[in-house]
């Protein structure tokens, strides 16, 4: 198959998991015999624009033109000019029977494309601007949540990485269930070994005193990864082992807040911050680590916590999103409950405690990891999707027709999805009336999977000759709008 993938970031521009994912699948389906090109931004230094690695046909393209007012806009731009690189691909007589956006990142180019070169799209959804927030609660975060839905409404399938996902892709977007697919991340273990043959103990020197035992976190500092959880868990653990160092790997716009709250609690000297950290030193850590933890609050699935299992260190993950479904609580992980500092603290005490029990675990999860997590078998599920996809494109009609359904269609479908005008609306528009009000309670987000039962079930959008609701007689007006 010819596969064109977009993708807003890309190695080595690497800023969360999903460049790293990209990377890894692009080039298990090239090793599987794929024609795989992939379009991304070329703003990361000393990058060339095109090159091929491991099979691979990367495209890097600059956003140029004035700069966008905010990210999103700036993220606008990048899209245009992936359609620019797109079309010179096509020049040069490039053709491509699927189109592969992942997030909302890559969503104008890849409906562009889709409608443009009348191939069907596919789009991975690795997270959600609603999971992140734990809600939409400004017009930005709406705005990146309508291109999230955007993207799924125009995409064939929607690809996501757990259980988890499935069922937050299809509350937040109402995503039929036959549209999605589940194919959990993978990774490949072999590059998270140290195999440089570096002098352990001048390296672990660095960061922590020979009789202290290392706990590690890599990740972006940021209130979802949960770092603060990790520092409020730092004085339990101290309370019944001392000899403990925490190394914190990762940059991000909570360091300040976490350095000041280490500080407040007296534990700055057992807290090393180590910044931003390239492959060989992650991989060096994770050798000199007795224990990986990751506290995330919010984690679609949790590729950091396969990365350390797959370097042979003992997991403590939160109890909450994929995370839930990788690690298995005293079978190849433990688990904590999410936000709680002195569950976190109990389960990286029990690996400190016993010695024995981390190495099995370590043993389990290691031998799991290569077994099931690897990404030859992620990308032979994901190319069993697109020929799924192309085999129903070819008896559609829409190859007759030789166009996809009018926008009319995703109007149509935006105003009548059940629960989607809740969750969606603009609320500071001065156009709501009292009667949307009534009739936004009449059926709650959500109203198409759940319903109350009598004594607490909603009033009745009022139709016309019955008495006022009681918000009626609470704002002393029958209709009309806010002032």
């Amino acid at each position: 198959m010819r596969i064109l993938m977009l993708s807003w970031e890309y190695p080595p521009q690497v800023v969360g998991g999903l460049g790293r994912h990209v990377a890894e699948l692009s080039e298990a389906l090239a090793e599987m015999g794929h024609d795989v090109h992939v379009l991304t931004t070329g703003d990361a230094a000393d990058t060339p624009s095109g090159e091929t690695l491991r099979g691979v046909k990367i495209h890097r393209v600059k956003a140029y033109g004035p700069g966008g007012r905010d990210f999103v806009e700036s993220v606008t731009h990048l899209n245009i000019s992936m359609l620019e690189g797109a079309l010179r691909l096509i020049r040069q007589g490039y053709d491509f029977d699927i189109i592969h956006s992942h997030d909302w990142l890559a969503a104008h180019a890849g409906k562009a494309l889709k409608h443009g070169l009348m191939r069907p799209l596919i789009a991975t959804i690795h997270a959600t601007e609603f999971g992140r927030n734990h809600g939409l609660h400004n017009d930005l975060q709406r705005h990146i949540s309508n291109l999230e839905w955007w993207l799924t409404y125009e995409a064939w399938k929607v690809i996501c990485c757990s259980q988890y996902m499935r069922g937050e892709v299809q509350y937040i977007f109402q995503l039929p269930a036959d549209k999605i697919r589940v194919i959990p991340n993978g990774v490949r273990a072999e590059d998270f070994a140290a195999h440089d043959g570096f002098d352990r103990v001048s390296f672990r020197r660095r960061y922590a005193a020979d009789s202290e035992r290392v706990v590690y976190f890599v990740g972006r500092l940021v209130h979802e990864k949960g770092v603060h959880v990790l520092l409020e868990a730092i004085p339990w653990v101290l309370a019944q082992e001392q000899d403990v160092k925490f190394v914190i790997a990762g940059k991000g716009p909570a360091e300040y807040s976490l350095r000041e709250r280490a500080y407040q609690l007296g534990v700055s000297q057992k807290i090393y911050f180590a910044g931003f950290v390239d492959d060989q030193t992650r991989n060096r850590l994770y050798a000199c680590a007795d224990v990986a933890v990751v506290p995330s609050l919010y984690e679609p699935f949790g590729i950091v916590a396969l990365e350390a299992m797959a370097a042979g260190v003992p997991v403590v993950v939160s109890d909450t999103g994929g995370l839930s479904e990788v690690v298995r609580h005293a079978e190849n992980g433990l688990r904590a409950y999410p936000g709680n500092p002195r569950s976190l603290a109990d389960n990286i005490l029990a690996y400190l405690k016993a010695p024995d029990f981390a190495a099995y675990i370590k043993e389990r999860a290691v031998r799991e990891v290569r077994e099931k997590y690897n990404w030859r078998l992620v990308a032979a599920k994901t190319a069993a999707v697109y020929e799924e996809v192309l085999q129903e494109f070819q008896s559609s009609p829409w190859v007759e027709a030789e166009s996809f359904p009018t926008d009319y269609l995703l109007t149509e479908t935006r105003l009548t999805t059940r629960g989607a005008q809740a969750r969606y609306q603009d609320t500071n528009s001065a156009d709501h009336t009292v009667r949307q009000l009534e009739e936004s309670l009449a059926e709650p987000a959500g109203a198409g999977y759940f319903s109350l039962p009598g004594p607490y079930a909603l009033p009745s959008a009022k139709k016309t000759g019955e008495p006022a609701l009681e918000w009626d007689r609470w704002t002393g007006q029958e209709e009309g709008t806010f002032s």
